[in-house]
């Protein structure tokens, strides 16, 4: 298959297909004939994977990890169980640290509401933020 079919197959950008063999996440034969990239069976099943770890949550160098040990017939599994492990870590704080900016804006909006609108002076371009006050 060339590029625009695995492309087309998986529901992806060519471009897509074209980073995860430039990362060598892929290994396309070359066409002879034309000179063009060819993929095989296995190469969509192995970017059919790829996609299915970033929809989890898997960083590139995660997902080259993983591969790298069942390219040398280990189990990657104690693998994914550490690193999903560390990406849901991750998330939660992210959320977390979300969750506080929500709420810090949803102050803002209901106390701004509430001011008038002021023009920039040499001390002050825009007393609504400069006012506003973090508390965490």
């Amino acid at each position: 298959m060339k590029v625009i079919e695995v492309a087309r197959l998986l529901g992806i950008t060519p471009d897509t297909v074209r980073f995860y063999t430039r990362i060598k996440v892929l290994n396309p034969t070359k066409s002879r004939a034309n000179g063009y990239r060819e993929y095989s069976d296995n190469d969509v099943k192995r970017l059919r994977f790829v996609l299915s770890a970033r929809q989890l949550g898997f960083s590139v160098e995660d997902i080259q990890e993983i591969l790298s040990h069942a390219d040398k017939k280990k189990t990657p599994c104690p693998t994914v169980r550490r690193l999903i492990d560390q990406r849901l870590h991750e998330t939660e704080e992210r959320f977390a640290e979300t969750l506080k900016l929500k709420e810090r804006m949803q102050r803002a909006v209901l106390e701004w509401n509430q001011k008038p609108d002021k023009a920039p002076t040499g001390h002050m371009l825009c007393h609504l933020i400069e006012e506003f006050s973090v508390e965490e």
